[in-house]
């Protein structure tokens, strides 16, 4: 396994993250358990900040809270001085909950409801990114019937196909989410918008995907959007003041992928906005980007207890743990791969290619398909590593099994900031209706 921020192999011969024995935290708070780099969480925010206040633009860099969203991450971004980008309601309200500044706050989502886009204009959010025409309306009509004036982009579609998977690759006409540049709808919002009383236009959105490793598709979107923008300039008198290109910059999961440090990407966006909006004579707006993955997913670790293991021969060797597909479904959903050690054996020579299978009742349910271990025994403590993103985010239920504790670690000192779930969380909801009602109920 890659070890990357502060995690080492310490004088036990034992995974250490920031400055804590993964031992010793398993032992405290049990596993499945979400391990969270603080350290380096805060370093990425700030490569991204760093980087952009190099290039001299005007700009916003807004987290992704789809990628992780509990409130002391909030609390995070907020002490590094970066926006938030929200997806529902209850994103909004996690960050609202943890004090973020609602200025600071980007509503997007493809199909938000009247009483998420009241509850957003009640709030007092910076900006709405409206992803159609119906949106569009309904948020006209909610903000007029508050007399209250919103800020929005369009979310648009530039035709550039990210090389990602198919499922989280947005950019493309054939897409689920915005405004298609080449059949016109984009062009017939802006002529909609800047007509309505209650809606300010600030500009554009574009995200061409996730887990991108290359700058050329950031660079052909900027193209794109400044050649619309122009046109929207020429033909109704009218300028954008943001660009948002979005985010979909990639991590390292495995050996082989490739990503570029974030000073490369911002340093491509930089210069392509700077040649391509002085070539048209378009004053440089403000830049907004939305990093998710690349600021909390190589800051996760999640540690799991080996169970039951079994050989077949000639075919291959089965290692199960306590967790699986419930709190990380991404290997079943996108065949995503991922890097695995015996945190508890971590000076020990892999000797044994095993595959790592989850314990719910499915047989898509396996973590990692071939990964080379030590002779792995019941008891192990497996570390699975880059588990930051969409892994808590996208936790189900599934099975009834409880949903992990999350901690944050920095500096020897861990923090729980996501309690582990209980039998009481699990059955909290349920209700029994009278004619149903057992005569006894039997304590677990």
């Amino acid at each position: 396994m890659y070890l990357h921020g502060t995690s080492m192999i310490n004088d036990q011969g034992h995974l250490q993250i920031g400055g804590c024995d993964t031992t010793e935290l398993v032992q405290r708070y049990g596993t499945p358990l979400y391990v969270m780099d603080e350290q380096l969480i805060r370093q990425r925010c700030r490569e991204y900040v760093g980087a952009f206040r190099e290039s001299g633009l005007k700009f916003q860099v807004a987290y992704a809270s789809k990628a992780f969203c509990v409130m002391a991450m909030c609390r995070i971004v907020e002490e590094e001085g970066m926006s938030l980008d929200v997806v529902s309601d209850g994103e909004l309200y996690t960050a609202l909950q943890a004090g973020f500044p609602p200025s600071r706050i980007h509503f997007h989502g493809n199909n938000k409801t009247p009483y998420e886009i009241g509850m957003a204009i009640d709030a007092g959010i910076g900006c709405f990114v409206v992803d159609n025409l119906v949106e569009l309306h309904m948020l006209s009509a909610i903000a007029s019937e508050k007399r209250q004036k919103v800020r929005i982009l369009f979310r648009i579609t530039p035709g550039v196909e990210a090389h990602t998977h198919e499922y989280i690759s947005t950019g493309q006409t054939d897409s689920k989410f915005g405004l298609d540049l080449d059949n016109g709808s984009a062009y017939l919002a802006i002529q909609a918008a800047v007509k309505l009383p209650f809606i300010e236009l600030l500009g554009v959105h574009s995200h061409i995907g996730s887990q991108i490793f290359e700058v050329e598709g950031f660079q052909m979107a900027v193209d794109k959007v400044i050649g619309f923008a122009a046109k929207v300039r020429d033909e109704l008198n009218f300028v954008f003041s943001v660009i948002n290109l979005g985010g979909g910059f990639g991590i390292r999961y495995i050996e082989g992928d490739t990503p570029l440090p974030v000073g490369n990407y911002v340093k491509a966006i930089a210069e392509s906005i700077t040649a391509n909006f002085s070539r048209y004579d378009y004053p440089t707006p403000e830049i907004w980007i939305e990093p998710g993955r690349s600021i909390v997913g190589d800051s996760g670790t999640t540690l799991y207890t080996v169970g039951t293991y079994k050989n077949i021969p000639n075919v291959r060797k089965y290692v199960a743990v306590d967790g699986g597909m419930t709190d990380n479904p991404r290997p079943a959903l996108y065949q995503s791969r991922y890097e695995a050690m015996l945190a508890n054996r971590g000076s020990e020579t892999n000797e044994e290619l095993v595959s790592i299978a989850g314990k719910c009742c499915e047989s898509g349910d396996m973590l990692i398909w071939d990964v080379m271990l030590p002779e792995v025994h019941t008891g192990d403590v497996l570390a699975v590593s880059c588990t930051g993103a969409y892994n808590y985010a996208m936790a189900s239920n599934y099975n009834r099994i409880r949903r992990p504790a999350v901690i944050f670690v920095k500096d020897g000192e861990a923090d729980v900031v996501v309690e582990r779930e209980s039998f009481k969380d699990i059955t909290g909801n349920d209700r029994i209706p009278v004619r149903l009602k057992p005569t006894t109920q039997v304590s677990p």
